[in-house]
């Protein structure tokens, strides 16, 4: 059973606050003890709600942190469908502030420097987390394709690749808040190239 499953159980209508404080209390239980040493008897009990109301939201542990861990992303606005180097821009500066966020650059190394010992839980965020919204720039960036805004041999992994992995390297390599402007700088370039004209 998935967590899309879980969530449409009947019963009644579940807190907004609990299901937050409960994805709050799986990341700092993560954060304490590892993917190993997360239960949902201690995420309940740091939650402050029953056994019951997680297994309500949840069917196990795996469920519960692939939300957790998804908490920690805001969501991608909407292509507007206008011009593609505004909606990447927008895209990435969301990235970029999530990546700026302490709490997102811990659990992105928690997970994937123990995703080798939990390739399941990796597998599965991936493809329900990371994947939506990869194809969502992907689909930008064929569309750039099609209304002539990019080059027809564009390659949209490599253009994507290059463009989500710029925001997660410089986290990595800076450590200090993206500046102004950062998601702006990175599309020219990328849009560009860097050929001589």
């Amino acid at each position: 059973m998935t967590a899309r499953d879980c969530a449409k159980r009947p019963g009644r209508p579940r807190s907004e606050a609990a299901e937050q404080a409960m994805l709050d209390a799986a990341l700092e239980a993560a954060a304490e003890r590892g993917l190993d040493g997360v239960t949902c008897e201690d995420v309940a009990a740091r939650a402050g709600v029953g056994k019951a109301t997680l297994y309500r939201r949840w069917s196990g542990k795996e469920d519960m942190l692939i939300a957790a861990f998804a908490s920690l992303k805001s969501p991608l606005p909407s292509p507007g469908g206008v011009s593609v180097r505004e909606d990447l821009i927008a895209m990435l500066d969301v990235m970029a502030k999530d990546a700026d966020d302490p709490r997102y650059a811990q659990q992105f190394a928690l997970l994937h420097g123990e995703g080798e010992r939990f390739p399941r839980l990796l597998a599965r965020y991936k493809e329900q987390v990371v994947e939506p919204r990869r194809e969502l720039i992907r689909g930008v960036l064929r569309r750039g394709i099609s209304t002539g805004e990019l080059r027809p041999d564009t390659d949209v992994e490599i253009a994507l690749l290059t463009l989500t992995g710029t925001v997660l390297a410089r986290e990595k390599c800076d450590g200090t808040p993206a500046a102004a402007g950062f998601a702006e700088r990175v599309v020219d370039q990328i849009i560009r190239g860097v050929t001589a004209s």
